[in-house]
């Protein structure tokens, strides 16, 4: 009987054959925090009398989520996170850097590692057949620590899609389209491995996005395999000596195995207050629901290829006079090159505001907390009640293009309507 993907990178890393359901310690590659989580890592790492930690290298500490400091007490802890990188050799990603989950996909994870991070979206890393995922700050420090970490190995929920995608449809379609199919807690504590044709076309940013929800369904992982897309990917990156094929077997046993049709998706949003509260923009509902600011960025939609199609529709047209727009490119990497190819000059002239590049209004810290009664369209892939520091807040979830239409429209917009 073969093994599922996430079968067969935590069998490497415990050293023994491992089935869904078995208990193993697993060697860890990679850790990351942030500047939310990493400080109570820290102290536990210092209450445990540990002086040293096991990979340094490969250990890397974020500023990102309140980046620049709003509040003197995030700066205190910005201060508290630079000394013990400096103390301890772990890499410091200060502020300006970018989103954790973009940058280490851009400089440090590679296929077939495995990586934990304090913050839930580190499952972002299963976009290049990684295992990646998030877990509590104790546990994240215990791995920094010692360089090992305790799962149990997920059952795993099979999405094959195939098709074709629609003009105006992309893969933060596809991805609120399976949420709002299973719901919000469908795949709590499973592995969810994407497949198929459509999969295959798609390009390692476009398969971030759908790794980087997993967990808003509750997963414990989002997995793709490591293929020529990865190798393309690693190569651009500078490690394509890391690149390594890895794929389920063919005869891999799966606890649920869902098709997909992906040219009969359509561009999609999430109303609030959850993710899985999910509409097809065509609903007569959507579009009357004017929208006071629109974001577009995070570790979910604020690569070079989400502002590469938010700058198509926006090039040459201003925002709508009752709607703001904020820009927040995820990495310093994603900040040149949209720079360089002329992408800010576009959202500038059209009237957004740029940001450092960060995780920018989705944690509700800083650039963008809703006044009472507004509402957001934003890229990220959370809409929680009070995630963008605001309990009276509306957060509407939604793809790069349908939030560049909306910013246009004032309102939930059709991008089908914006293409040229």
């Amino acid at each position: 009987m073969g093994q599922t993907l996430v079968e067969k990178i935590l069998s490497a890393h415990a050293g023994r054959p491992l089935r869904a359901g078995d208990m193993a310690v697993c060697e860890v590659d990679v850790c990351l925090t942030q500047d939310g989580t990493g400080p109570l890592a820290v102290r536990q790492i210092e209450k445990l009398g540990i002086e040293k930690v096991k990979n340094p290298e490969r250990t890397v500490l974020f500023l990102d989520h309140a980046a620049p400091s709003p509040r003197r007490e995030l700066s205190n802890d910005h201060m508290l996170l630079r000394q013990f990188a400096a103390r301890t050799g772990c890499r410091l990603s200060d502020v300006g850097d970018g989103v954790c989950h973009q940058v280490i996909m851009e400089k440090y994870l590679n296929p077939g590692e495995l990586l934990i991070g304090a913050d839930s979206h580190t499952c972002t890393g299963g976009a290049i057949g990684a295992f990646a995922t998030g877990m509590g700050s104790t546990d994240v420090a215990v791995g920094i620590a010692l360089g090992k970490t305790w799962l149990r190995v997920p059952e795993t929920f099979k999405f094959v899609i195939e098709g074709e995608l629609q003009p105006g449809v992309y893969s933060k379609d596809i991805i609120l389209h399976i949420i709002g199919m299973i719901g919000a807690d469908g795949a709590t504590y499973k592995a969810m491995e994407f497949c198929g044709g459509t999969i295959e076309k798609m390009s390692v940013p476009e398969r971030m996005v759908l790794a980087n929800m997993a967990v808003e369904a509750g997963a414990k992982c989002g997995l793709i395999a490591s293929d020529e897309q990865t190798r393309k990917f690693l190569a651009a990156a500078g490690r394509g000596d890391k690149y390594r094929p890895l794929a389920a077997d063919a005869d891999a046993v799966y606890e649920r195995v869902y098709e997909i049709d992906a040219a009969a998706v359509t561009p999609t949003v999430s109303f609030p207050h959850t993710v899985d509260n999910t509409r097809s923009i065509e609903d007569a509902d959507c579009r009357d629901v004017k929208i006071d600011q629109v974001f577009i960025g995070t570790c979910t939609n604020g690569r070079i290829e989400d502002l590469r199609i938010a700058a198509g529709i926006l090039k040459g047209k201003k925002v709508h006079p009752g709607t703001r727009l904020l820009v927040t490119p995820a990495s310093r990497q994603v900040y040149g090159q949209a720079l360089a190819e002329g992408l800010l000059a576009i959202f500038n002239d059209a009237g957004a505001a740029i940001n450092t590049p960060g995780c920018g209004a989705c944690v509700g810290v800083h650039q963008g907390i809703l006044g009472d009664g507004e509402r957001c369209l934003a890229t990220q892939n959370r809409n929680f009640q009070g995630r963008m520091g605001n309990v009276n807040g509306f957060i509407y979830l939604g793809s790069p293009a349908t939030a560049a239409a909306t910013a246009l429209a004032g309102r939930l917009a059709d991008p089908r309507e914006y293409l040229g």
